[in-house]
């Protein structure tokens, strides 16, 4: 048989709300009798019930998604997966709320934070955009013992308690190493388009990038990065500006989305067919992109996932139980036009 909160209060020698108030890390318990209630708990085996205790309580978590707005297809993707959960969100006593915040911009972001009602939110998921705006709405979260996701792109040295996300420098690795190799010994340059370098997987994606390309494929040069705002149009503006002025281009790394913008350029000079081209996100766009030819890889993490496990680490934090890390590690995908799913 399981042992009870009952058999923890007997062999501890407290009372139940004494046991109650360990579980629940509250204050009012001397340090000597916590550690005395741990350790009944460590002898005996204790493993608490969380469901049980929460429906006692009834306890709701009310977690707060912060996404970028627009037409990025991956941010909408992650929208997706948050409306999907939210569908049957109550049956585990979860309510999801979605506040979506122009893309890049921080202050909206920061405004977003603040206006969190610390009173009710459980728990708080975002898209991190750096600015010290941001970084004071986080601290005063922390402050009120809020639980802290960055999505995506992460924000270190933050108030945030865990990052949900692929590991954007390998990203940028493996992008390159692609690359190199669909390009062999070719000399030629590389043209990059991101989003934005305010946000971190950008950034990352570009360091690494960089340190590959120039330990190990000398015979390519990459140009400035050009910043298509996660915005089609403009993506498709500043490659083909781009193109037009830097001859020699043999490759292309699309780090963020905008890749409509990518598509639309390359297609429309059969000049720039012979372009090696590695992108970010399996979307509608990029799938048909690859299955044209036009794409050589795309490099993928799973929407769903990524949500799932912001989930199960907000709600481990605010329950106080331990994290399963190989469960939420989230993977690099790579994707070429004859392993499509």
């Amino acid at each position: 048989m399981r042992p009870t909160v009952h058999d923890v209060a007997s062999e501890a020698g407290v009372s139940l709300a004494t046991v109650d108030r360990v579980l629940n890390k509250r204050a009012g318990v001397r340090s000597a009798t916590v550690a005395r209630v741990e350790a009944a708990i460590a002898r005996l085996g204790f493993v608490r019930d969380i469901s049980a205790a929460n429906l006692a309580k009834q306890r709701v978590y009310h977690l707060a998604f912060i996404i970028p707005e627009g037409p990025n297809a991956f941010m909408r993707g992650l929208e997706h997966e948050l409306e999907q959960l939210k569908l049957r969100s109550a049956l585990d006593r979860t309510e999801i709320r979605i506040l979506k915040v122009p893309p890049f911009d921080s202050a909206a972001l920061a405004s977003a934070l603040e206006s969190l009602d610390t009173s009710v939110v459980s728990g708080v998921a975002l898209v991190a955009t750096e600015s010290a705006a941001t970084r004071e709405a986080l601290a005063r979260l922390w402050q009120a013992n809020i639980p802290i996701v960055t999505l995506v792109s992460d924000m270190p040295g933050s108030r945030r308690d865990h990052y949900v996300g692929i590991d954007n420098v390998a990203a940028g690795h493996t992008a390159a190493r692609l690359i190199g190799r669909f390009v062999g010994p070719r000399p030629g340059r590389i043209a990059l388009v991101a989003g934005s370098m305010l946000v971190r997987d950008h950034v990352e994606r570009r360091m690494g990038f960089d340190q590959v390309i120039r330990a190990e494929f000398p015979n390519l040069h990459c140009l400035p990065v050009l910043e298509g705002r996660d915005d089609a149009a403009i993506t498709g503006k500043v490659l083909a500006e781009c193109l037009a002025a830097a001859p020699g281009v043999v490759a292309l790394y699309s780090i963020g989305a905008g890749n409509r913008g990518v598509i639309e350029v390359l297609s429309g000079t059969p000049a720039y067919r012979d372009i090696v081209v590695v992108a970010h996100e399996l979307t509608d766009h990029s799938r048909k992109a690859l299955r044209d030819g036009l794409f050589d890889a795309v490099i993928n993490q799973d929407a769903g996932h990524e949500i799932r496990s912001a989930i199960r680490l907000l709600k481990a934090r605010i329950d106080g139980t331990d994290i399963i890390d190989g469960q939420e590690n989230i993977r690099i995908e790579i994707y070429l036009r004859d392993n499509l799913p």
